[in-house]
């Protein structure tokens, strides 16, 4: 078996990566993956410096086969991973040492649950994920850096990484389940009196305020509409003044490369479009991810970002919708608590044990806060 890092995701051969196991996640689709660097929005210059893994079972070349890989940055920063090391970058630059750059295993700008031990089918899983650890660890070792950051990934690779000393880290996000609903009225039939009131009163708002929506994929969504989604991408992005991550490329070489597992939504009034929600269709999953507006109404955001996406969950029995990040009010809406995990590695050992100490300590609070908010979820 033989290791590379790639520096170029585009060298490596598409027919290759789709051999890869990955749940069906679009994330971790050779066309996402290979537009982040192409639109530039993952380069040296926006501190994204890529260093996949890749391992071959020999020598790369006209024969040899990818049968395993790890997605894996180099990065100058913490920016656009939702997994937040603030603090400790500042403790460890504050005892004169550098914190930057680290290593991070990671899909860029994406806070979704997936696998990140890449393995190719028919191969024996427990073997090549190990390989890939022990390869990512060594880079780590040999690049000298402060640490090594395993984000977003699955609990059975938890457990892997944990086996190998890396700190376990539980964070939390709110997810809906289809429990075979026929309809959004079956949806909510289930949630109290009160809670559903206030459903119905949102949507009512939209309407109210001559809103339509519209629900589009693949072919049907044209230039013309991402264009018009990438403002309100924008709008969101200057609103709450944060940094635009992605660019108008990165969008529309979406839309030419991965239009059958896109899902827009659109809000339209007096014949112009005035907000747009974009979700992305895995196996079995919805994610949402981005959205914006012109125009601010009662009620709008959520019918875009959330109702109208779990009516097309029904309607096309996608089992689960993961809204994104964060986001408390996601609960009253239907969404439940679920946690997500990441794995830390650190290379000063005092550091690390402190670290350590605080990920304990903070592991109780989530599991805690997690409790209290099952205990308020909207449903009889």
């Amino acid at each position: 078996m033989d290791i590379k890092i790639v520096n170029n995701f585009s060298s490596i051969k598409k027919a290759h990566w789709q051999n890869l196991q990955t749940n069906g996640n679009p994330f971790l689709r050779y066309e996402f993956l290979d537009q982040l660097e192409r639109s530039r929005c993952v380069c040296d210059q926006t501190g994204w410096l890529p260093h996949h893994i890749t391992l071959y079972d020999n020598e790369p070349g006209k024969n040899s086969s990818l049968i395993g890989a790890v997605p894996l940055y180099l990065k100058t920063h913490s920016y656009g991973e939702y997994v937040f090391d603030w603090a400790w970058a500042n403790a460890f630059e504050r005892t004169g040492q550098q914190y930057y750059p680290k290593l991070v295993v990671s899909v860029p700008f994406t806070p979704v649950t997936g696998p990140r031990l890449l393995v190719a089918k028919n191969q024996d899983r427990d073997t090549v994920q190990k390989i890939l650890i022990s390869a990512a660890c060594e880079l780590a070792d040999h690049l000298k850096v402060s640490s090594l950051h395993w984000l977003f990934t699955t609990k059975k690779e938890l457990g892997l990484l944990t086996s190998k000393n890396f700190l376990e880290r539980t964070g939390c996000q709110f997810h809906w389940n289809n429990n075979n609903y026929r309809n959004f009225d079956d949806f909510i039939a289930t949630f109290t009196s009160k809670k559903r009131k206030k459903i119905l009163q949102e949507r009512r708002y939209v309407r109210e305020a001559g809103i339509t929506m519209e629900t589009l994929t693949g072919e049907n969504i044209t230039e013309k509409h991402w264009r018009q989604f990438y403002q309100f991408y924008r709008s969101t992005i200057d609103a709450h003044f944060s940094t635009a991550y992605l660019n108008f490329d990165f969008f529309q070489g979406l839309g030419k490369s991965m239009a059958d597992d896109i899902v827009l939504v659109l809000a339209h009034r007096d014949n112009k479009i005035i907000a747009g929600a974009l979700n992305f269709k895995g196996d079995d999953t919805l994610f949402g991810r981005y959205w914006g507006c012109t125009e601010k109404h009662n009620g709008l955001h959520f019918e875009a970002c959330y109702y109208s996406a779990i009516e097309y969950c029904i309607e096309t029995n996608m089992q689960r919708f993961e809204a994104g990040a964060q986001g408390e009010h996601k609960l009253s809406r239907g969404f439940i608590p679920v946690p997500t995990y990441s794995a830390h590695w650190l290379a000063h050992p005092e550091f690390s044990s402190a670290i350590d100490d605080f990920l304990k300590r903070e592991s109780h609070g989530i599991e805690h806060y997690m409790s209290e908010l099952s205990e308020h979820n909207p449903y009889k």
